[in-house]
């Protein structure tokens, strides 16, 4: 059927509207007269050949480009990105440390003193009750243990907003600040995918590790968080690069892993010691023994702990030792 000039339809199957467009009226490439404009309205293509005949994209980043991060703040205009790993969001002004104008001319004697004022009142003003300051404080340790373990920004973030959660219902009364925000950290390592012991926790936290289970399964049990138990094959990639073995060792102990695990034997077992053991036997059939000491410390578990996982997965997958 020969469309109208101005004519629009829309097809049944597809749902796009068809039609030929304010200053188109047949494609230049095959000579259609199908012309259809995509769901966002960005683009008007032939139907028959593909071919791109408007397109109206808007590019929303900046003007200008940089090539490092010098020239990145050099030539922006805006502050950083709002960030739930600082108390006030990021949204407060900052007075920079450097006693020179727009210009960059030093400044007067005078001018420095006022400006060293402002800052120390700044600084006193940034936070206004004693709410803030305990926010302020967590946020600060928090970001200084996830440093310590070398996690990603997204679990900070995370983290971030289980203890504003704990904090607006009123679950850090009665505990130490220290303690619920490393086990907002360890929560939240665990949602993110990226496991940490709580040895390793407790070794860059100012808190004990009775202490930090203790309070992380409160915090888990009040504000309603559905933690999955932790896959020992998640510590195999990190522990085989600590130990320098090769991606073969690494594939055997998830072999023995979901081998052994599906015949229930991972039930009530440490991962971390799981995944050890794991290790351990996947090196040894491989032919890169390590010692029992050397997993041992890198997994932070006992000797006792890998010899005796190691026996029973041994035992059955049907390998003699």
């Amino acid at each position: 059927m020969e469309r109208l000039p101005q004519q629009k339809e829309r097809d049944t199957e597809t749902g796009q509207e068809t039609s030929e467009q304010e200053g188109v009226r047949s494609c230049p490439e095959c000579d259609s007269t199908t012309l259809a404009r995509s769901a966002d309205g960005s683009e008007i293509s032939c139907e028959d050949c593909g071919l791109i005949l408007e397109e109206e994209a808007i590019d929303r980043g900046p003007e200008w480009r940089a090539f490092n991060a010098a020239e990145r703040d050099s030539k922006s205009r805006v502050g950083a990105p709002t960030t739930q790993t600082m108390h006030d969001k990021g949204l407060t002004t900052t007075i920079d440390w450097k006693n020179q104008d727009a210009y960059g001319r030093s400044l007067s004697s005078e001018k420095r003193s006022q400006m060293n004022r402002l800052r120390k009142w700044q600084e006193r003003i940034r936070t206004k009750d004693a709410g803030e300051r305990n926010l302020q404080f967590a946020l600060s340790e928090t970001d200084r243990m996830a440093s310590a373990m070398g996690v990603p920004r997204s679990v900070r973030e995370v983290a971030s907003v289980l203890y504003r959660r704990a904090l607006e219902e009123d679950l850090i009364r009665g505990r130490s600040i220290e303690g619920v925000a490393t086990s907002t950290l360890y929560a939240a390592c665990r949602m993110e995918g990226i496991p940490r012991s709580l040895d390793e926790i407790a070794a860059v936290s100012r808190v004990e590790r009775m202490e930090i289970g203790r309070t992380y399964r409160y915090i888990s049990k009040e504000l309603g968080l559905e933690m999955q138990p932790v896959d020992p094959k998640k510590y195999v990639p990190r522990f085989c690069s600590e130990l320098e073995l090769p991606d073969e060792v690494q594939s055997k102990a998830n072999e023995i892993i979901d081998t052994t695990a599906e015949k229930g034997m991972l039930s009530g077992k440490s991962p971390t010691g799981y995944a050890a053991a794991a290790i351990y036997a996947a090196a040894l059939l491989c032919n890169k023994k390590k010692t029992q000491r050397e997993v041992a410390d890198v997994a932070q578990v006992t000797e006792v702990t890998i010899r005796n996982r190691y026996q029973e997965q041994i035992a059955e997958m049907g390998i003699h030792d």
